[in-house]
């Protein structure tokens, strides 16, 4: 696996990150989603941004499979586990537990020795 292709792996587990965050924002702008037509009451920009950008991301993902196996591409997949909150630490302001890092320790180890392996 090339660096170029190793750097467009870890953008893309960003690019799911960000859609979350963005997700999240979304739900937080939302109006009351009970009503009948509730897919107008909570479609605001950051959703239509994070649909976008999922279906990008979408493409993007074929792409990459197109050269890399689908066993060493799929453990950059759960790089999204680290960048999520930690974008949501940051933007959105949640707190993390210390207890969460080691977590998330874990599974970057865990990431390093699928890939390595």
């Amino acid at each position: 696996m090339t660096s170029p292709l190793v750097a467009v792996m870890i953008l893309y587990s960003l690019g799911m990150a960000a859609g979350q965050v963005l997700f999240k924002l979304a739900a937080m702008r939302s109006s009351d989603m009970a009503v009948p037509d509730g897919f107008w009451k909570f479609a605001n920009g950051y959703l239509i941004v994070g649909l976008f950008l999922y279906a990008f991301l979408t493409l993007l993902w074929v792409w990459i499979l197109r050269s890399v196996p689908l066993s060493k591409a799929y453990p950059f997949v759960a790089l999204a586990f680290l960048f999520t909150p930690l974008l949501a630490r940051f933007i959105l302001g949640e707190l993390l537990p210390a207890s969460y890092f080691i977590g998330l320790a874990l599974i970057a180890a865990g990431i390093i020795v699928v890939v390595r392996g």
